[in-house]
């Protein structure tokens, strides 16, 4: 039996909607959404760029004032709301070329609509520090989004935040360059790159998809920050 918390995504012991003059939109009508950032557990995989899911979801869970706090599912989980929009942010702990073992059983336990779970990781494809929001996808060769579609029995129709970690210059291998902590100057182009990110996921949950990958996936997007 699992001991965790109550939430709001059954709704069936939820309070009654607020009046329209609280709010113009009723809070049980906001379906959830699960926001999962992907990377590895254990402290000599922090600050690394494989972790950088686990970073975006750390800092949208400051940002929000949502504590990450709980775990269960193979994961640590944090619950509270975007505006009036609730959710729940997932950090798997299962490693990452297993991640799917967590978000399988929290896409399944709690209904989550597909459309409504966002996965956030690292990718060597784009350029260091830039995000591409796209509403679904393959793995591209990424193992722990390989675990995830795997473990949704091969869907590929849920959205994801790609964050560019870029890749490794001369003959550095992979595995060791995706391993490698970010460094100082890094670490200050990232603090933008979360900015943008947060808002991308407000934007997400309470305006939808469209507005919030032409807000990410536009060059007007850093005009909007600065």
């Amino acid at each position: 039996m699992t001991r965790y918390p109550n939430f709001s995504i059954k709704n069936s012991n939820s309070s009654p909607p607020n009046t329209a003059e609280d709010s113009p939109v009723s809070l049980p009508e906001k379906k959830p959404w699960l926001i999962v950032g992907l990377g590895n557990p254990g402290k000599k995989f922090n600050g690394t760029r494989h972790n950088v899911g686990f970073m975006m979801v750390d800092a949208i869970a400051e940002a929000e004032g949502i504590s990450i706090n709980t775990a269960n599912f193979k994961a640590l989980i944090g619950k509270g709301f975007i505006g009036n929009v609730p959710v729940m942010l997932a950090k798997p702990q299962t490693f990452m070329n297993a991640s799917g073992e967590s978000v399988g059983a929290l896409v399944s336990y709690y209904k989550i609509p597909l459309k409504q779970v966002l996965v956030i990781f690292d990718d060597l494809d784009l350029p260091f520090a830039k995000l591409r929001l796209l509403p679904k996808g393959g793995h591209g060769g990424h193992n722990g989004m390989r675990s995830i579609i795997d473990s949704l029995k091969g869907s590929r129709d849920f959205p994801r935040l790609r964050i560019g970690i870029g890749r490794p210059q001369g003959r550095m291998d992979t595995i060791n360059y995706v391993l490698r902590p970010f460094n100082k100057q890094e670490r200050e182009e990232l603090e933008f790159t979360f900015q943008q990110g947060i808002e991308a996921v407000r934007i997400l949950t309470l305006e939808g998809f469209d507005k919030s990958a032409t807000y990410v996936n536009s060059a007007k997007a850093i005009e909007q920050l600065g």
